[in-house]
């Protein structure tokens, strides 16, 4: 199937469970899916070993629909925001990479967010504007704007004030100050709610969508002059008002607006006429996005569908005429599109359906490449499962929950192929739910299972756990220590007898553990002096080495015995997305959003000879194409050449005992090696050793009894949760 032997027949034993538990007490009622495979990996020059493969399907993951988005031309920084009230931040320029996540909270709600420079703001129908703290990932402060719910916040061009539309009928009016923002004024107050609002690029006017009609607005003296009229849809629907969901402001005073009956509508500003009218949909046009230099916009339906129009002449023959003409309709959702941001090279769009959607203009590109390639971020850059190594226990993170497992077991034998029945199933032992309103942010399982740890952003709570065989008891440490408050990343040493909690401007708070207490030993201080927050932490496995990324793209890693600094690694300029240190040589596995791979001697504080090789050489194009970053790095403990990593579509086993392949190299070769004799493999094989078996995948790690874990979220699975789409007649239905 895949990792082809060199000098023998690769073994392949499936066993697939498909079972519903019934328990009662701390066990809970659950459809479990679980697949145990036996896989015998030979190679030329390195037997890999036996795996016994865990196919774990039953973390039920599930994002939130995105509702709202905004990006920073400046910075290149895309803010979004989900139903659930996070927002995440994805660095444009460096392979999309999702750098930076403000967890969520029960009460607020997100509709619309806004750059001022690199500052960001929010407003929802919570009546609340927030400003977010971006090194510290969390809000800064709120302010109440006491005009009811607020649909809509935009900013002037120039950064110094803010606007709001709210469902009193009033858009007010904020001046943006260095630490925060003051209310200034209300501009004339309208019969409806403002569902929408647009600035014109020289401050001077404000364009508002309400319900049947757009106001425009002269911000130097807060009065309305000019009412445009929206008509409602046809046949039954003229009995409905028309929701202006969005409007656009652009530099020649023509007003694009987007309502509920299907229309894209063009208008003159400076006498309020009508231009013209693009009917769209039978549904919803929800949202509309301006291209920087005004030529082009783009509209988001309720159908799933992204509409561009562009600023052209229609014919040949009328080069001087131009206008708006519907050029182009992309089908990339299957439900609503929320939100919609048209950058320089592509159109970014998100809705219901949960992904995040890049979609490059190919006119923007000079060739076919990576870079042109249509992307869809379905599942966060960062890890939502931890594993217990050693005791073969799996913990879920939820925004309002974690969930602990344990795996099932089989010590059946059969031949290859033979499905082989389970001798223990996997069976949920605890589901914590979280206190207070504020989502979880982080978490972490010792490799024991003895300690359990999460984090909001508000406070840090940790957890004994003891098992003994069908039951388990879990203790809260009640005395915290006073330094531990929140944090950003947590994670056990080892040995369980050390935790560290990732905080403020890139440090790291040392806490030991025994059995009654836990206690403040140290807060590790980078000489940086960066004060940007923790991404990833990880240890090693003789418990002397911490390593810390951060979204400096720093690598700080720190000796844990004299509690110090011990070296920086060079500072490369892709943010690293996943990294490990391993447990016999100490030598540090980094891989960047770029898909950048290093290994670093933490003792000789340099690149390994390996790396230095594998850098003059290059990685192979078929590897650096990849559209999903490397989440996770683990290691084989019997087989000190090996490195175990992953992305959301498939794992890889880097043997560094075998040649590295070049530009010219079969990257994808296990079917070629298949065909080929025994005396030929040889001259073929290469240390990269992808499956493609697994998908979808949220998780691989290897245990301590050499079990593979691989955990596995279906996209089928999320889109059969999501509501019905609308309805969309088909041909011959």
């Amino acid at each position: 199937m895949f990792f082809p032997p060199a000098t023998c027949t690769t073994f392949f034993r499936r066993t697939v469970a498909s079972l519903t538990s019934r328990v009662s007490g701390s066990k809970v009622s659950n459809v479990v899916f679980a697949v145990i495979q036996r896989l015998k990996l030979l190679a030329i020059y390195a037997t890999m070993g036996e795996f016994k493969v865990h196919r774990v399907r039953f973390f039920d993951y599930m994002p939130t629909a995105i509702r709202a988005m905004a990006f920073n031309a400046h910075t290149e920084r895309l803010a979004l925001a989900r139903m659930d009230g996070s927002v995440e931040i994805f660095n444009f320029t460096d392979h999309y990479f999702q750098e930076k996540v403000i967890p969520g909270k029960d009460s607020r709600s997100i509709e619309s967010l806004c750059w001022v420079g690199g500052r960001l703001f929010s407003a929802g129908l919570n009546g609340e504007i927030a400003e977010y703290d971006l090194e510290n990932l969390r809000p800064k402060y709120s302010l109440e704007a006491y005009g009811g719910p607020i649909w809509t916040i935009i900013s002037n061009t120039q950064g110094t004030q803010l606007a709001i539309g709210c469902e009193d009928g009033t858009v007010k009016l904020f001046e943006v100050l260095e630490e925060h923002i003051q209310f200034e004024r209300n501009l004339d107050r309208q019969k409806g709610r403002i569902i929408s609002l647009s600035w014109h690029p020289s401050g001077t006017h404000i364009a508002a969508g309400m319900m049947d009609m757009i106001r425009v607005f002269d911000v130097p003296t807060g009065h309305a002059v000019q009412r445009l009229l929206v008509d409602r849809g046809f046949g039954g629907s003229k009995s409905r008002e028309t929701v202006v969901w969005s409007v656009a402001f652009l530099s020649d005073h023509t007003v694009v607006s987007g309502d509920s009956a299907g229309k894209v509508q063009v208008w003159d500003g400076h006498t309020g006429t009508l231009v013209k009218t693009h009917l769209v949909t039978k549904w919803d046009v929800l949202a509309l996005s301006v291209s920087k230099d005004e030529s082009s916009v783009v509209a988001g339906t309720s159908e799933g569908t992204v509409i561009q129009f562009q600023f052209i002449a229609p014919t040949l023959h009328q080069q001087q005429d131009k206008e708006w003409v519907r050029t182009r309709t992309f089908k990339n959702h299957t439900h609503d599109v929320r939100a919609l941001a048209e950058i320089e090279t592509a159109i970014v769009s998100g809705g219901m359906d949960t992904h995040l959607v890049v979609r490059p203009l190919l006119e923007k590109f000079d060739e076919k490449s990576h870079a042109s390639g249509l992307r869809k971020i379905h599942f966060p850059h960062r890890n939502l499962v931890s594993c217990a190594k050693k005791a073969g226990l799996l913990l879920f993170q939820f925004p309002g929950q974690l969930e602990l497992w344990r795996l099932g077991d089989s010590d059946e034998h059969g031949k290859p192929g033979d499905r082989l029945p389970l001798k223990r199933k996997p069976e949920k032992l605890l589901l914590l739910k979280r206190k207070g309103e504020d989502h979880i942010c982080c978490s972490a399982l010792s490799s024991c299972g003895g300690w359990l740890a999460y984090s909001t952003v508000s406070s840090v709570r940790i957890y004994r756990l003891q098992t003994d065989n069908n039951n388990i008891s879990i203790t809260k440490v009640s005395k915290l220590p006073k330094a531990l408050h929140s944090a950003h990343q947590l994670c056990f040493s080892s040995d369980s007898s050390k935790m560290f909690a990732a905080s403020s401007q890139s440090s790291v708070l040392v806490i030991a553990l025994t059995q009654s207490e836990c206690k403040y030993v140290h807060t590790l201080k980078p000489k940086s002096g960066s004060r940007q927050p923790i991404h990833l932490m990880t240890t090693s496995g003789d418990g002397k080495w911490l390593a810390a990324a951060n979204s400096d793209c720093e690598i700080h890693v720190y000796n844990l015995q004299k509690l110090k600094l011990h070296c920086i690694v060079p500072v490369y300029g892709s943010c690293p997305s996943a990294m490990g240190i391993h447990p016999t040589t100490n030598n540090m596995t980094v891989v960047h959003a770029d898909q950048q791979l290093f290994e670093y001697s933490i003792v000789e504080k340099q690149y390994t000879d390996w790396s230095r090789k594998l850098q003059k050489q290059g990685l192979h194009n078929v590897w650096l194409d990849r559209d999903t970053p490397v989440t996770h790095v683990t290691f084989n403990s019997k087989n000190p050449n090996q490195v175990v990593l992953h992305d959301m579509h498939m794992f890889c086993i880097i043997d560094q005992s075998l040649p590295l392949p070049d530009q010219k190299t079969q990257f994808y070769n296990q079917m070629t090696l298949r065909s080929l004799s025994e005396q030929e493999r040889p001259s073929h094989l290469h240390a990269f050793k992808i499956c493609k078996t697994f998908q979808d995948l949220l998780c691989v790690s290897l245990l301590d009894d050499q079990s593979l874990v691989v955990v596995e979220r279906p996209l089928l699975a999320i889109t059969s949760q999501l509501p019905a789409p609308v309805r969309q007649k088909k041909f011959a239905t």
